[in-house]
């Protein structure tokens, strides 16, 4: 079955939609369906996406295509909007964008070129029943809800409406119509919150999701309240006073934060009526503007119709998704528990693995849980929703539950509740999504006018599903090993996690998912079952795993969804986690995927142990990752080698405690200002920072050299630390001399990678195309690097606008990192990170940053764009690594 899988759209969470696109694309069981990637841009325009393109880490890194990105002189990002002026002038056409990322689908052709579509669009014309009744007028079966039902499930305020007639519990609230808002009701719309509501209160834009444009206002005040809605309808005033404040950089980084989607208004918006389509076009508007202006407002051209301002509600915030059973019943999967800090629950929070907690099934009485459990398929069923919805809600101390914000497309990111809860019930995520299909295929053929259709469709699936083999035994068991215990351990679940993901919709392997945790002293690994591998928040699994108790009320869940877990799992599911040693996973298991960074990944330790029961497993070996595990001991042997690396020196906490002026005196003799610190042994940008000033070296030293893991609040806000921002405990750390373009004409940071294969008895290396990467602030930080929709990386790199002179360039480039890659006897496959810089008399010189062995396999690592380049793609390329590593397994037994 062909499956159209439509993801992007014009919506402020496109990003999110392009993430579980990608998701759903590699899912789906490739022995059932063929996936069809359908990318819709901020045009509507339906584009047979290049499958290459799938795999890019931002809807920015291929589209608008990089010869048609506008000029930039503060690294500001763009969406294909931006080139509004360009495209309605005839400059630039669609088309001609279009055919450098795939083709243009017509409406027409869409029944020849699919099945049914997977919908993971999300908000306007994606969730909203529009996309919906355009596939109904097609006869092109969908996932998910139907026409109404998405039309009531976009409308916060018509929920709001219909929830409270129907007699469900919900806060006191009032809607705040734009029109109104804007032609001088503002002092009757403050009055009636004031009077009719309780503080504190959450304002809220009726029609938009991911936590956007959202605030919470504590007591009443005018001033704060109208700021608050002003944002939730996607409008700003600035005035010359705050602008005047902030300095150059400053300025920047506001005009950077107002025109990103995610947090501010987006391009192109309206500043003092004025359409601007440009970041740049904006900084200089605002300077230009303030000169002889008190203020000037800004405005989003995508806006909002429609605020909901409504009582906060003291309780257990919760997200639930509800399916529909084999029999057409709805179940409530348990329900998660958003545990958040202080900081806002923003883009970073909830999408960045390790941030947010989320606790299934929520840790209350069970009586609670059947609570919200019954309230939630109540309010399904009262809204006629189809196949599957995401609802939530809060629930209070007496026990009350207050649903609020029904969403009938649920984000379909790895770590996303929709995978989470139906994990918790036995469902990997590619059963899970065979499961949606299959459900909504039956919806369709029960409610169509054009059943006829939908049941053949429907009975073939059904007959597919009851005469598959679920015998694995002709499968490669492979254990993904994830966790670990240093500062990359979230971002290393993340890269098991998608290890598993390709691996279990294969046909070749089957994936044993194995946890590993403790500390460099002693480590100890668990086989641990789909749901607890599903836990974005690595330590809640450490945790679960050395504190295991069943839990009777989630068995009670796991029993109802028996009949699911039949058709569509793999039997009876089993939640208990599994201490397992090095001898037991050799008899489990053929062979070995490590997903860990940092120690004792990257570090040759856990290769030690494997090598000694004979299991194959991916990348170098043990003495090649001693030395890469360590930046300086690698920045030493390069440099004694030849190659150019940045002025280095390893700064020893011994000597700090000694005497500190001098420590301070003999770094910076080495690296100036402003230079960079980092751990030299662990990677992932933590705590990787530009310092600019004596007093911020002093600050790194002492988180760094810190004895105890609470930091003190001065050095925190001297380094401008993000909330949770991990900071590991070292006793040295790495100190570099910043590197910058200083005389060079041509100067940019790249990330190679590469893979290697077996030849006439030695190694030959594969070296892709490497990437540019575009740090939007000083440095590349955490977030651009994993974040999806985050970072921007360009591949290939440009190097230069001539065809030919890049090309020399770029050759020149995978030279120099396939000869480090000799040098240090890399295997299997790396990532090597390097600055570029081109003389004035045409010499190309790489200056080397640092090795990764083991680079992050994350869904939107840059690595997976450089494979597609060379006609991998992700499940491929994995597959290549996986297959060099027991081909050197039997090269190393038979000698």
């Amino acid at each position: 079955m062909k499956i159209g899988i439509f993801f992007g759209g014009a919506s402020r969470e496109r990003e999110v939609s392009f993430s579980g696109g990608r998701t759903v694309y590699d899912n789906l069981n490739k022995s059932l369906f063929t996936p069809v990637p359908l990318f819709v841009d901020s045009f509507n325009n339906i584009i047979l996406l290049n499958k290459e393109l799938i795999y890019k880490g931002s809807i920015r890194d291929f589209y608008p295509p990089a010869q048609y990105m506008p000029a930039t002189e503060h690294n500001f990002q763009h969406y294909v909007e931006s080139l509004e002026a360009d495209i309605s002038s005839g400059k630039i056409t669609h088309n001609e964008m279009i055919a450098h990322i795939g083709r243009k689908v017509t409406i027409d052709e869409l029944p020849q070129l699919i099945d049914l579509a997977f919908l993971a669009l999300h908000g306007a014309f994606g969730e909203d029943g529009t996309i919906q009744g355009m596939l109904e007028w097609l006869h092109i079966p969908y996932t998910g809800s139907g026409i109404l039902p998405s039309g009531i499930g976009i409308s916060k305020a018509i929920q709001k409406r219909f929830m409270a007639d129907a007699g469900f519990a919900t806060p006191n609230f009032t809607l705040i119509n734009r029109l109104n808002w804007e032609e001088g009701e503002k002092t009757l719309s403050l009055h009636d919150i004031g009077t009719n509501l309780q503080f504190p209160v959450v304002v809220k834009p009726a029609n938009q999701g991911s936590s956007l444009g959202v605030s919470v206002v504590r007591e009443f005040n005018e001033e704060q309240l109208t700021e608050s809605i002003n944002k939730a309808f996607f409008k700003h005033t600035l005035s010359k006073a705050e602008w005047s404040e902030l300095s150059d950089y400053e300025q920047t980084e506001y005009v950077r934060s107002i025109c990103d989607i995610r947090e501010g208004l987006g391009l192109p918006l309206l500043l003092d009526g004025e359409q601007i389509d440009l970041p740049d076009e904006v900084l200089n508007t605002i300077t230009q503007k303030l000169k002889n202006n008190d203020a000037v407002l800004l405005q989003a051209l995508q806006n909002e119709s429609e605020v909901l301002v409504e009582e906060f509600v003291e309780g257990r915030e919760f997200s639930c998704i509800v399916i529909q059973g084999l029999d057409g019943n709805p179940i409530a999967l348990p329900p998660t528990e958003i545990v958040k800090g202080s900081e806002i629950f923003d883009y970073r929070s909830k999408y960045l693995p390790g941030l947010s907690r989320k606790l299934t099934p929520i840790d209350l009485p069970d009586e609670h849980i059947e609570n919200i459990r019954n309230e939630a398929e109540e309010l399904y069923s009262y809204f006629r929703f189809n196949c599957y919805a995401r609802l939530d809600g809060f629930i209070n101390p007496q026990g009350e539950v207050f649903l609020n914000d029904p969403n009938t497309t649920s984000g379909m990111m790895p770590s996303s509740f929709f995978f989470h809860q139906a994990a918790e019930v036995g469902l990997n995520p590619s059963q899970f999504l065979t499961y949606i299909i299959y459900s909504s295929l039956h919806q369709r053929a029960e409610t169509s006018v054009d059943n006829y259709h939908y049941t053949k469709l429907f009975n073939g699936l059904k007959t597919q599903l009851e005469q598959t083999d679920t015998n694995s035994a002709d499968k490669k068991r492979i254990a993904v090993i994830m966790g670990g215990y240093s500062t990359e351990r979230h971002i290393s679940m993340e890269s098991g996690r998608n290890i598993y993901e390709k691996l279990a919709s294969s046909i070749k392997y089957e994936p044993v998912p194995v946890f590993l945790t403790g500390s460099d002293k002693a480590f100890e690994m668990y086989q641990i079952p789909v749901n607890m591998m599903l836990k974005d928040n690595t330590d809640d699994i450490a945790d679960k795993v050395s504190n295991y108790t069943a839990n009777p009320y989630l068995q009670k869940i796991i029993d109802e969804c028996a009949p699911l877990a039949e058709l569509f799992g793999s039997g009876t599911f089993d939640a208990t986690p599994k201490p397992i040693t090095v001898e037991e996973l050799a008899e489990l298991v053929d062979g070995t995927f490590i997903a860990l960074h940092g120690r004792p990944g990257e570090d040759g330790s856990i290769q030690q142990h494997l090598e000694r029961v004979g299991l194959p497993y991916n990348g170098s070996g043990y003495d090649s990752s001693q030395i890469t595990i360590n930046k300086y001991d690698t920045a030493e042997i390069l440099e004694k080698n030849g190659f150019s690396v940045a002025a280095h020196h390893l700064a020893q906490k011994a000597d700090w405690l000694k005497d500190k002026e001098a420590f301070y005196d003999e770094v910076l003799a080495v690296t100036g200002l402003p230079m960079i610190a980092k751990p030299a042994d662990d990677g992932c940008s933590s705590a990787v920072k530009k310092i600019k000033t004596r007093e911020q070296l002093d600050a790194f030293s002492h988180l760094m050299f810190r004895e105890t893991p609470e930091r003190e609040a001065k050095y925190e806000e001297a380094l401008s630390l993000m909330p949770k921002e991990e900071f590991p405990i070292k006793s040295y750390f790495l100190a570099e001399k910043f590197i910058d373009k200083s005389d060079a004409k041509i100067f940019l940071e790249i990330t190679g990678g590469l893979l290697t294969h077996h030849k006439n008895g030695g190694i030959a290396y594969e070296m892709f195309e490497p990437s540019e990467t575009l740090a939007e602030k000083e440095i590349l930080s955490l977030e651009e690097k994993f974040l999806a929709g985050q970072g921007q990386n360009i591949t290939p790199a440009r190097y230069h606008k001539d065809t030919k002179e890049n090309k020399r360039i770029g050759e020149a480039v995978k030279s120099e990192l396939k000869r480090v890659a000799e040098l240090l006897n890399i295997e299997g496959y790396a990532r090597i990170d390097a600055f570029i810089k081109v003389h004035h008399d045409d010499t190309v010189e790489v200056i080397f940053i640092e090795v990764n062995s083991l680079p992050g396999m994350t869904p939107a690592t840059c690595i997976f764009h450089q494979s597609a380049i060379n006609g991998y793609m992700p499940y491929e390329f994995i597959d290549k690594i996986l297959e060099y590593g027991f081909n050197k397994n039997i090269n190393a037994q038979a000698s």
